[in-house]
């Protein structure tokens, strides 16, 4: 099993692989026991949504990681990726500014990823 860490950075590394923006981390361990981390990145259109989640899902694969679920992904807004104890996030841009999970989730800890 890898660290949940690394499956961040391999998520990130996917996710911007693909032209994702604003990509980052929160840090969940203290305040949700649904996951250690959430990722959390934008895309332009539905299309580009499905290519990031596309990449984040093969990359992981190749690093053995199972994704446990997978929800929106017909509809491109928002897409969820849940691998356990890192759950990826990948928006529309105009989805991510309404649910705006970042202020939702304030408390945690965030960290933007550069390559």
């Amino acid at each position: 099993m890898k660290d949940p860490t690394e499956i961040c950075k391999i998520a990130c590394h996917a996710a911007s692989e693909k032209k994702a923006r604003d990509i980052v981390v929160l840090d969940m361990r203290e305040i949700s026991l649904q996951a250690d981390f959430f990722v959390i990145c934008s895309a332009n259109t539905a299309t580009q949504v499905r290519a990031i989640v596309d990449n984040i899902e093969e990359k992981l694969e190749e690093s053995e990681v199972k994704l446990s679920h997978r929800e929106g992904y017909q509809s491109g807004e928002w897409v969820l990726l849940d691998f356990g104890d890192v759950v990826a996030h990948v928006f529309k841009t105009d989805a991510r500014e309404f649910y705006s999970l970042e202020k939702l989730w304030s408390d945690a800890p965030l960290e933007h990823y550069e390559d």
